[in-house]
């Protein structure tokens, strides 16, 4: 079984990977496709506050957790419906295409790299949007990040 690993974003570089997917493996039946999203770990408002929590404002926080995480995995499901379709219009069965989300990573680009690693994937396949002259060189992009780290991986960059 060859299997594919697809890193998705929402962004349209993203799509045009899952694109590529579906032209290169188009009728293959022994392929097995898991498009993964990773979500960013909690945003600075839900950090601690440096004191401590009286029970009500543990509980408070808690909620509010669980809703921005609600939120975040709802935003994610158009964006696999969306991927998902698109391989099916290339003849990749949706018993072939899994979803993963992973939650709270702290370096999107090792998220990545550990999944692809976990599992015998043939290829992990990236969109790239090109470099935005607002980014600094120094921190570069998740895509650069996965090709700088991916040592003994096969990465499929799609631009």
């Amino acid at each position: 079984m060859r299997r594919i690993l697809v890193a998705l974003d929402g962004s349209e570089c993203a799509f045009r990977a899952v694109e590529y997917c579906g032209l290169q493996f188009a009728g293959v039946t022994d392929l097995a496709v898991t498009l993964l999203h990773v979500l960013p770990s909690l945003p600075p408002r839900f950090w601690d506050e440096g004191h401590m929590l009286s029970e009500e404002e543990r509980e408070a926080r808690r909620r509010l957790v669980e809703e921005w995480l609600a939120r975040q995995k709802a935003s994610v499901e158009p964006i696999f419906l969306r991927a998902e379709a698109m391989l099916e219009q290339k003849d990749i069965q949706e018993a072939q295409v899994e979803t993963k989300i992973v939650y709270d990573s702290t370096d999107v680009a090792a998220t990545i790299l550990e999944e692809a690693r976990a599992r015998p994937y043939l290829t992990l396949v990236l969109g790239r949007c090109g470099f935005s002259p607002l980014r600094t060189p120094l921190l570069g992009s998740t895509t650069s990040r996965i090709i700088n780290r991916g040592a003994g991986l096969a990465v499929c960059v799609v631009e």
